[in-house]
């Protein structure tokens, strides 16, 4: 997907929402344990109850490698089904991934060839050579953690060096030599409120994948008031705060509820900028 494909969506939907698809399977509904595959049962349900309120899906790795083997399937399952069906939207591995080169261009093999996601989340700790591999993909993206809405983010990303400059900062300012707005992104928690200030100075037209809304206590308001583009510029994650939204025979729909709720909010931030 092109970074146009996805203003377009954006602007037809009205929404810059992404769905986290963080399934874990001790917490969804106890009739779909009896389904032979509860957790793509659940992603199923989940997915057609809120496409139409959503740009993109984010399943993360760890809740399907956390199954072994069958989360897996699941995972391979759901990807499929988000392909097969809803192929206009922008589907994340949330992987975290990032190795040295030849670990970084097998993980880049599995993501984008094997399972055909549009983007992945990388870690940049190691540096270029981690990094770069998962850029020779045309048409896919690199989600580079830049400053997260973790408590622990504060440890490092926010520390600086003898010129004043932040972790956070150098990270994204050193990666556009590496990639650019058209296949690379930030993670940028929804909990640094003005902190998207500095964010822009630096990455002033990149999209900012934002996790945080909801369960967190991120604000959407603010994230649009210091994040917001022309262009919009973001997608922002809930997870939690959807997909758990009932435990009942009726999660579904109180899926739909909670996303579509969210889109009207986003409707209304993107109605400020005349999108």
């Amino acid at each position: 997907m092109t970074r146009q494909d996805l203003i377009n969506q954006i602007k037809e939907k009205q929404s810059f929402l992404c769905i986290g698809l963080d399934t874990d399977i001790r917490k969804i509904p106890e009739h779909l344990l009896k389904e032979d595959d509860p957790i793509f049962a659940f992603n199923k349900a989940i997915i057609d109850a809120t496409a139409s309120y959503c740009v993109s899906y984010k399943p993360n790795l760890a809740f399907y490698e956390a199954a072994g083997i069958k989360g897996m399937i699941s995972f391979e399952k759901t990807i499929q089904y988000l392909n097969d069906n809803y192929p206009m939207h922008f589907i994340i591995a949330d992987a975290k991934r990032g190795d040295i080169g030849n670990t970084s261009a097998m993980y880049a093999r599995t993501f984008f060839e094997e399972y055909a996601l549009d983007a992945i989340t990388v870690a940049p700790y190691m540096g270029e050579d981690s990094v770069t591999p998962f850029l020779g993909y045309d048409g896919k993206w690199v989600i580079l953690l830049a400053l997260t809405s973790n408590k622990g983010s504060h440890d490092f990303q926010l520390t600086e060096d003898n010129t004043g400059q932040r972790l956070f900062e150098k990270v994204i300012l050193k990666s556009q030599q590496w990639g650019n707005q058209e296949n690379m992104m930030y993670v940028v928690g929804a909990t640094q409120g003005e902190m998207f200030k500095d964010i822009r100075n630096v990455a002033p037209n990149h999209f900012l994948l934002v996790p945080g809304v909801g369960a967190q206590g991120g604000s959407l308001q603010e994230v649009c008031k210091y994040g917001m583009t022309k262009d919009c510029g973001l997608l922002v994650n809930s997870s939690r705060g959807i997909i758990y939204a009932s435990k009942g025979n009726d999660f579904a729909e109180a899926a739909a509820k909670n996303a579509k709720a969210l889109q009207a909010e986003m409707a209304a931030e993107l109605n400020k900028i005349n999108i």
